[in-house]
């Protein structure tokens, strides 16, 4: 199995148009995605995100998060964990959390996935974005599979 780790952030006139603008910085805005459970096989690879073909249907796990109050910090993360067997990911997303919070509770969440299955620990990745609203913005981790 193949992965690619996206994120992305952007401000927009309105919240759907700057969850789109977040898509497209992220490089997954032209394609169509298919949101699924968070489990990757054993020897998942991490690649750098290729280019999509336009109007394709691509399987990601998505967290994001929009607001149209100015000044809040907004945050999205992804907590990948890929261990001897599987491999599990976990999507989080908050308002006004510091970006460390965020990312320690993701890291803790995908911990005990794999703590329940038994697993270990092999790799430990975590992907985040973290943007202070202006009008409405929208903050996005993606895990793509490729």
């Amino acid at each position: 199995m193949k992965i690619a780790i996206v994120s992305g952030k952007a401000e927009g006139p309105t919240k759907l148009n700057s969850f789109d603008n977040a898509l497209l910085d992220a490089g997954i805005g032209n394609v169509n995605l298919i949101k699924v459970s968070s489990m990757l096989e054993k020897n998942t690879k991490i690649m750098t995100l290729p280019k999509l073909k336009p109007g394709s249907m691509i399987n990601c796990v998505l967290s994001c998060i929009s607001s149209d109050e100015k000044g809040d910090l907004i945050s999205a993360a992804i907590a990948i964990a890929i261990g001897n067997n599987l491999g599990c990911v976990v999507e989080n997303s908050k308002i006004n959390k510091t970006p460390e919070e965020v990312r320690k509770e993701s890291i803790n969440m995908v911990k005990y996935m794999m703590e329940v299955r038994g697993e270990t620990i092999n790799e430990l990745i975590v992907e985040e974005q973290n943007h202070i609203v202006e009008n409405i913005g929208t903050v996005l981790a993606s895990v793509v599979y490729l």
